[in-house]
C-alpha cells in the first residue's frame, strides 16, 4: 500500500507552509509500508526557539484552510521539537540541532521518499 493521493496533497501543503515560515531541509517519508497509523512523515527543521513554533502554526493554519484538523500536539511549549498528528500526515517540526541529534529520519529509513515541489 502506498500514501492516498490526498495524503501526498496535504505533505505538500506542510512542505509550502514550512517554507513560508522559513523551515529548513524539508523532507516527507511515506511510511504506510511500515507505520500502519499514517501515511507520511514530513520533517522540518528550524533555526531557533521561536521558529519552531512558528512553522508548526503555519503547517496547523494550512491544513486548517485545507480541511484538516490537527488531532494531537507535543512539544510546543519547548519549541525545539514539536509533532503534530494530522491523522495520515505526521509533522516533526525540530531545531536543526534536535534533529541532527535525534537523526529521526533514520529511524524510518524504510519509508519511501516524497517528490516535494517546495515554492519559494
Amino acid at each position: 500500500m502506498t500514501a492516498s493521493t490526498r495524503s501526498l496533497e496535504l505533505a505538500q501543503i506542510a512542505a509550502n507552509a514550512a517554507s513560508d515560515k522559513l523551515g529548513e531541509n524539508i523532507v516527507a517519508l511515506d511510511v504506510s509500508e511500515v507505520f500502519p497509523l499514517a501515511d507520511i512523515f514530513v520533517f522540518a527543521s528550524s533555526r531557533n526557539d521561536r521558529q519552531t513554533p512558528a512553522i508548526a502554526d503555519e503547517i496547523a493554519d494550512q491544513f486548517l484552510k485545507a480541511g484538516v484538523k490537527l488531532l494531537r500536539i507535543e512539544g510546543k511549549a519547548g519549541g525545539r521539537w514539536i509533532l503534530m498528528d494530522f491523522g495520515d500526515i505526521i509533522c516533526h517540526v525540530m531545531h536543526e540541532e534536535d534533529r541532527m541529534f535525534y537523526s529521526v529520519e533514520r529511524l524510518w529509513k524504510d519509508g519511501v521518499p516524497v517528490q516535494l515541489d517546495i515554492e519559494q
